[in-house]
């Protein structure tokens, strides 16, 4: 590994799993409202057919204000432990297959490797998310089945047991989560990289708060685009958690009727726009928050590092 850089030692990788899961939680939770939203359009969209702002406004005009923070516990708690796994193992791979290949090679395949790291991360972190998930639709789609997530959560179990009511959408979420965080971390890679080619300027070589408008800036690139790629699964999650949805069988069966019925534009783009607002900006919050807590721990992530430039020095 490049002398600058590191130790990469479990220190390390709790650091970034802590970070992972302090960044997820705080932005996730803070955008609840746009995601109780969102939410409707894709489960409701012949009564929120108004776009975002009028969403909210029906929302609340039916509901009231306190009806935009619907499923708060439960996204907390499963982002907290989803970010915990998904950005500490991007980083555990990372690392790891940087080491196996060496400098040189990782620096020619580092697009592949943000790529695998991202999906390994991510399925294991949809093992642990998809229970709260589930438990988050049920009480957005339904606001009056349950107060919260310590009651929602054993009624859910006691009704429909562990299989059916909480991994009902582990085949959309992996669908959803897999390229929507290989494009995450792929697309923020690559837009940083330009940033700072730009810049003219290494990370290492950079200010804390310039390192802090390129997360930013990448940030909103790459959840645009993972928004988009990963935004037909997140409507069927959404579909198929409601109660009902898609009959009686096994999922991959109750997932094809949802996409029969309600078509593959609707499917690719009912409520993109706002979740294209809310992944965008959630992601750009996610970097940066995540870049920050790293720093003030003491750690660096690691970056790629072009070796032809690196013999320069």
């Amino acid at each position: 590994m490049a002398h600058e850089q590191g130790p990469f030692d479990l220190t390390y990788f709790l650091k970034g799993a802590l970070s992972g899961g302090i960044c997820c939680c705080i932005t996730h939770g803070g955008l609840v409202p746009v995601d109780v939203v969102k939410t409707r359009i894709q489960l409701y969209p012949e009564t929120y057919n108004r776009g975002l702002l009028g969403g909210f406004r029906q929302v609340i005009a039916k509901e009231g204000a306190h009806a935009l923070l619907t499923g708060f516990g439960p996204t907390a708690v499963g982002y907290f432990v989803q970010g915990w796994f998904k950005f500490g193992g991007v980083e555990f791979f990372k690392i790891n297959l940087v080491k196996r290949f060496g400098e040189e090679d990782a620096w020619k395949y580092r697009f592949p490797i943000y790529l695998f790291a991202a999906a390994c991360a991510e399925f294991i972190a949809d093992i642990f998310l998809c229970p709260l998930e589930a438990t988050r639709i049920r009480l957005v789609s339904d606001p009056k089945y349950a107060s919260g997530l310590i009651t929602a959560f054993p009624k859910i179990l006691k009704q429909e047991g562990a299989l059916k009511g909480f991994y009902s959408g582990f085949g959309p979420i992996l669908f959803k989560q897999i390229p929507y965080t290989m494009a995450k971390f792929a697309v923020q890679g690559a837009a940083a990289e330009v940033m700072f080619r730009g810049l003219g300027k290494d990370p290492s070589e950079t200010s804390d708060a310039l390192k802090l408008a390129v997360s930013l800036s990448s940030g909103v690139v790459a959840g645009v685009a993972a928004a988009i790629v990963s935004h037909p699964a997140d409507t069927l999650l959404s579909l198929v958690n409601k109660e009902g949805a898609g009959g009686d069988g096994a999922i991959m069966v109750r997932l094809f009727r949802i996409a029969k019925e309600i078509g593959f534009a609707k499917l690719c783009l009912t409520g993109l726009g706002a979740r294209c607002v809310m992944i965008g900006t959630l992601t750009a919050g996610q970097f940066a928050i995540f870049d920050t807590i790293m720093s003030f721990t003491g750690a660096e992530k690691y970056h790629f590092v072009d070796p032809a430039l690196q013999n320069d020095h």
